[in-house]
């Protein structure tokens, strides 16, 4: 089961489930080991307000942290992307929530728990189990190690029998009528038949005509799309370290300090060669290292003697160096002398005016740069980029001209008039994947299949794979009326479940609505 979640993480099918088993999980946050006593975080502060009654940040951290691991148990990860798209922080705070209002209702309904309920609950949590019989030592002890009283625990636990007492009058209340059983049956076992006519933005697209006002709506609703990147160009410096190599000399005890350092470079096929055998080699590197902090130091002293004054040329002739110039570039497409140079790249975008930036050290040496221009990021007026703009605009308006026809035939076609030419479906079952020569769309089958002889015609496009489609019933073959006394108590089996949570989110909706509830700011921005 875990592994066929983790697979299909992505599907919209495992954020149905997983929002399921959230939902399942109101009434259960006392199981939850650390909570602690009464909840207070002992603070005045609280994460949420339902009307007078405040939950603390910590009963909402515990929260957090528990609807977290249950989502990562399933999927084996979280990450902060994953969090956001399964919404895992709103479950938090809905679970708390419709526990304060599920307790309030439960209270005016008149429902308790009796002191053996509560033992019974607590006797049936294996945690406190030694081979299957509960053990009074094994949970003091546990309930002490969590510093939780006995007094507390057993309170939350009473609170929880209620909570779910509550859930289960609503859910008791559910009927499931011969009426809703025979519609599920139909919807389950009949088959439909649509004739449909397809408007494509691909046929639209010809016919589309575009004014400059049309072109400058289009860039001001998708500005981002064309906005200029933020450009500049530089004057820049390297100072060569192989140039100091020569003026640099190292003493035996730093060639020696180096191969402690570095030993892991002289490998050979029995492993760390000795220090005798590679130390020419190890008086080369180290010499070569001992250049490049020499050019860096040299860089650095040229930024603090000239970098005030933004001084480049001066820098450069006390380096003998040369300077080059860059054109304008933006942080993607630098100037091929400067590709792979991302530091020295990033560095050139934060400078400012008559500033040297540097030292930056790179494979090729040690960068010192000053800013020649800057042009800021900027949206560029429509003549700029009228080319870019046209065809996506042409393609929206196709896409738009194409809806308006589909309406425009669904309107005819609930009159009886217009002529068109049909394309059908041949027949197909509400549970199926796709709907022929059309593609899969849940909206389009539910739509489908409440077309009757009397309302046989969609009363909206439906768009699919980007075409729009005006549809009508063509036929309905109805499955056989002896096959539903057959079905009729495994479609009630299946049909019950899902009216009770049915009952229950309309039963948690009502009481949200009726109810004053207040984020904590803090906690609303995270």
């Amino acid at each position: 089961m875990l592994g066929i979640m983790r697979r299909y993480k992505q599907s919209v099918i495992i954020k149905v489930v997983f929002g399921i088993i959230v939902f399942s999980f109101i009434g259960t946050i006392f199981l939850v080991w650390g909570k602690g006593g009464s909840g207070s975080d002992g603070s005045s502060g609280y994460a949420i307000k339902v009307d007078t009654t405040k939950i603390s940040n910590e009963e909402y951290r515990q929260s957090y942290l528990r609807v977290r691991g249950m989502f990562q148990q399933m999927l084996g990860s979280v990450t902060p992307e994953m969090e956001k798209q399964y919404g895992i922080k709103k479950s938090a705070m809905d679970n708390l929530i419709n526990q304060v209002l599920i307790k309030r209702e439960a209270k005016k309904m008149g429902l308790s728990a009796s002191k053996d309920e509560v033992i019974k609950a607590i006797s049936a949590i294996s945690a406190f189990q030694k081979g299957g019989v509960f053990d009074f030592a094994q949970y003091q002890q546990l309930l002490k190690a969590q510093r939780i009283t006995p007094a507390a625990f057993e309170q939350e636990q009473e609170e929880e029998i209620v909570i779910k007492k509550a859930q289960e009058k609503i859910k008791g209340e559910v009927k499931v009528s011969d009426e809703d059983l025979l519609k599920q049956f139909k919807q389950e076992n009949d088959k439909v038949e649509l004739s449909f006519i397809p408007f494509s933005p691909a046929d639209t697209l010809k016919e589309v005509k575009l004014t400059d006002q049309d072109l400058q709506s289009y860039l001001q609703a998708h500005q981002e799309e064309f906005r200029t990147p933020e450009l500049v160009s530089i004057s820049y410096l390297i100072v060569d370290p192989a140039s100091y190599t020569g003026k640099a000399t190292v003493t035996e005890e730093e060639i020696n300090a180096f191969y402690q350092k570095h030993m892991d470079r002289y490998q050979g096929k029995g492993g760390i060669l000795p220090y005798q055998e590679v130390k020419e080699q190890v008086r080369r590197d180290a010499t070569s290292d001992k250049g490049a902090r020499l050019a860096y130091e040299k860089g650095a002293e040229a930024i603090n003697k000239y970098g005030k004054g933004g001084d480049l040329a001066t820098a450069a002739q006390s380096l003998g160096v040369k300077i080059v110039e860059t054109p304008l570039f933006s942080l993607k497409s630098a100037p091929q002398a400067m590709a792979g140079e991302s530091e020295v790249i990033n560095r050139a975008f934060l400078l400012k005016a008559n500033e040297l930036g540097g030292p930056v050290e790179t494979p090729r040496g040690i960068y010192l740069l000053k800013l020649k221009e800057k042009k800021p990021s900027a949206i560029p007026p429509l003549a700029d980029v009228r080319k870019r703009v046209e065809e996506p605009a042409s393609k929206d308006k196709a896409k738009e001209l194409a809806r308006k026809k589909a309406e425009e035939a669904i309107a005819q076609l609930g009159k009886g008039t217009g002529a068109y030419k049909f394309q059908e479906t041949g027949l197909f079952l509400h549970k199926d994947a796709t709907i022929p020569k059309i593609g899969p769309s849940r909206d389009l089958m539910e739509a489908a299949f409440k077309l009757t002889t009397a309302a046989p015609v969609a009363t909206t496009p439906v768009a699919v794979n980007g075409v729009w489609y005006a549809v009508k019933l063509k036929s309905r073959l109805e499955a056989p009326k002896t096959e539903f006394a057959k079905q009729k108590e495994a479609i009630r089996t299946k049909l019950l479940p899902q009216k009770q949570e049915e009952a229950m989110t309309a039963w948690l909706k009502g009481l949200r609505d009726k109810a004053t509830i207040v984020i904590n700011p803090a906690l609303a921005a995270e």
